[in-house]
């Protein structure tokens, strides 16, 4: 097997997606990171592109957009990943972690962490869920809107209390970027809704990430004075059947597997599980003695 490294991610793509595509709900967020860095390249400072090849096929995919984790492809089969752990380390990159399909990042960890002397701490279990068609769902109080500029201070409150919740070790340097990126975007690529009950905000959902024939949801979050009325449900269960509606087969999303509301929630609305995940971070070893 041959590790390549691409400089040009429509290059990267186009060798990559006869394997990408054959899991695209799976691959959902490679794809979308992917097709960002085409669409939208000055939203990254940095990327790196991998593909593992055998007889001039692909049979292994990975990327990493600093200061995130590696993203690594759901693929049929795990043994690209020796060889790509192996280049990765003998080329000196630096990994704050490493994000795939149990299987995959398992793995690659192990790995990893022989190589480098390092120990891989599991920070979260993941599900990646998709849907074709929306569930009908309860009548919820409340209307929903596209966020605006005149929004930007209850988006940055609440995509931060949204990390807080879910990922209090995430990097929060590129959020104002991240919300910035969300206003001033096409529809058809990224965007942000709120649910407002009499004129007050009270529940966000996030989507972007686009891929050939989908894109993702998220992030979704509800402050705690607004819980448990269904806002969320409401929400998500609109703006999926939007986009949908706009000609996509797909709408993606990602749940803590550890939150059985989150999960219940988009269980109602249509979305089925296709996929587990575990994102591991990396600490040096400790000597031994």
């Amino acid at each position: 097997m041959e590790v390549l490294e691409f400089d040009d991610p429509a290059e990267f793509r186009s060798f990559v997606d006869p394997l990408l595509l054959t899991r695209e709900a799976e691959n959902c967020f490679l794809l979308g990171i992917t097709g960002t860095l085409i669409s939208r390249p000055e939203i990254y400072e940095a990327f790196h592109l991998w593909a593992v090849s055998e007889s001039g096929n692909p049979v292994g995919a990975a990327a990493m957009t600093p200061p995130y984790s590696l993203s690594l492809a759901h693929c049929r089969d795990q043994e690209w990943l020796d060889p790509l752990a192996q280049h990765l380390a003998s080329h000196g990159v630096d990994l704050p972690g490493a994000q795939g399909s149990a299987a995959a990042a398992d793995r690659f960890c192990d790995t990893w962490g022989r190589i480098r002397s390092v120990d891989a701490e599991l920070e979260v279990e993941l599900g990646v869920h998709a849907t074709t068609e929306v569930s009908a769902v309860n009548q919820v109080e409340g209307a929903a809107r596209s966020a605006t500029g005149e929004d930007v201070n209850i988006l940055l409150d609440w995509y931060s209390a949204f990390l807080e919740e879910a990922d209090p070790l995430a990097d929060r340097s590129g959020l104002n970027r991240a919300v910035e990126t969300r206003l001033a975007s096409s529809p058809d690529l990224s965007g942000t809704w709120l649910w407002e009950v009499e004129g007050e905000p009270v529940s966000l959902s996030g989507y972007g990430g686009r891929t050939p024939n989908g894109i993702r949801i998220g992030p979704v979050y509800t402050p705690p004075a607004h819980r448990h009325r269904g806002y969320a449900t409401g929400l998500v269960a609109r703006q999926t059947a939007w986009l949908l509606a706009q000609g996509r087969k797909f709408c993606f999303l990602f749940t803590d597997m550890s939150n059985p509301t989150s999960n219940s929630i988009y269980r109602k609305i249509g979305y089925r599980k296709v996929a587990d995940e575990k994102r591991y971070g990396f600490r040096t070893s400790p000597p031994s003695e």
